[in-house]
């Protein structure tokens, strides 16, 4: 079968148009054209300066999306003095920072606009809602764990202890509260209103407000306005905010950018293998050489680069599995080993009252034999 070059690139580009359609959409976070973020959607402001530590707000997410309680209670702050990320079974976490530990930080998904984790997701597990959130579908995932590896604020975490029914988790923004109508848990909580809910558009405009009438007090700079292509959730700082925990490495670019290459490709290319072959096959049937030869390299390269970057992503990633894995045996191990020594002692326990009440039984014995005698 002859085919024309030109006719096998229309194939090439219409078979591409419709395997994107059903993988990378805007709709998901990967839109090849700068998104601006869908119109009148939501976000919270927070204004680090304001806030004082409490972890309210942590109190309130593990309430509101019934987490089990941690092994510290809320109302213990010595837990800020160590560098926490997002848990499984946590949601938020605030950080301690600055002279003499004077600044907080709260750390969540910051709900880009369009999100590394939606791009990765080849399943469409992760979708940026039109209302802000992004939201995470359990029975889509597959358990790859791409979405990991892609965020760059280290946010989504892994049930590795739910051996059967294994979810990636991170925070929703409350998506289900705010199609209630309620605020989100950890705004709801917060005693001194360092947490604002609104739109977006709203939110940019009062943070700038307040560095404009407090240039002193404020950097002049809203993170999360143009970071990684924009993100929900917007932050104000009285102090540098890679000072603070905060990567100012990211630049302005949207994460599926930076994320569309290996772990995003992977269906695109499954798809395409088949037309890929055909095409070749006919282009060297007509010896159309100089196409096959762009063809050939334009494949080489895309294959080489492409298996690369998987290969680094996932060689991290099952580096950081295995540690987080054994960091999980060896506190089962710690823990069964605590729960035999008990059971030891609570059966030395009942052999020593064992052998008192056999001791008292045999004292008695003998006294009612020596009173029979003596009657």
């Amino acid at each position: 079968m002859a085919i024309s070059r030109r006719k096998f690139l229309g194939s090439l580009g219409a078979a591409i148009g419709a395997t994107t359609s059903g993988v990378l959409t805007k709709a998901y976070g990967a839109a090849n054209k700068e998104f601006k973020g869908y119109p009148g959607s939501s976000g919270v402001l927070h204004d680090i300066t304001l806030c004082i530590g409490c972890r309210k707000c942590e109190q309130a997410c593990n309430k509101v999306n019934d987490l089990p309680q941690p092994e510290k209670p809320f109302d213990d702050l010595t837990v800020l003095q160590q560098k926490r990320r997002t848990q499984a079974d946590e949601y938020t976490v605030v950080n301690q920072f600055g002279p003499q530990g004077s600044v907080f930080v709260k750390k969540q998904c910051n709900h880009c606009l369009e999100p590394a984790c939606a791009s990765a997701c080849f399943v469409k597990a992760f979708k940026k809602t039109p209302a802000g959130p992004v939201v995470y579908d359990a029975d889509l995932c597959v358990g790859c764990r791409y979405c990991m590896v892609a965020c760059s604020f280290e946010v989504p975490a892994y049930e590795y202890d739910k051996v059967l029914t294994p979810r990636v988790t991170k925070c929703t923004m409350c998506a289900p509260r705010l199609a209630e109508g309620k605020l989100p848990g950890c705004v709801e909580a917060c005693p001194r209103e360092a947490l604002i809910f609104g739109e977006r558009d709203m939110l940019l405009k009062i943070a700038k407000s307040r560095i404009q009438k407090h240039p002193d007090h404020y950097v002049d700079h809203v993170y999360g306005e143009h970071e990684m292509g924009g993100t929900s959730w917007l932050y104000l700082s009285g102090q540098p905010f890679e000072s603070i925990g905060m990567r100012e490495d990211l630049g302005t670019a949207s994460a599926p950018e930076l994320t569309s290459g290996a772990l995003s490709t992977v269906p695109i290319i499954v798809g395409l293998w088949p037309v890929l072959l055909t095409g070749v096959y006919a282009i060297s049937k007509r010896k159309d050489k100089i196409a096959k030869e762009e063809q050939d390299q334009a494949l080489h390269t895309a294959s080489v680069q492409a298996t690369e970057e998987m290969n680094q992503k996932i060689e991290a990633l099952r580096e950081k599995m295995v540690k987080e894995k054994t960091a999980a045996i060896n506190f089962e191990v710690k823990k069964a080993l605590e729960e035999a020594a008990k059971e030891k002692e609570a059966e030395k326990q009942i052999e020593i009252h064992e052998e008192k009440d056999s001791t008292s039984t045999g004292e008695l014995e003998d006294s009612q034999e020596n009173g029979k005698q003596e009657e």
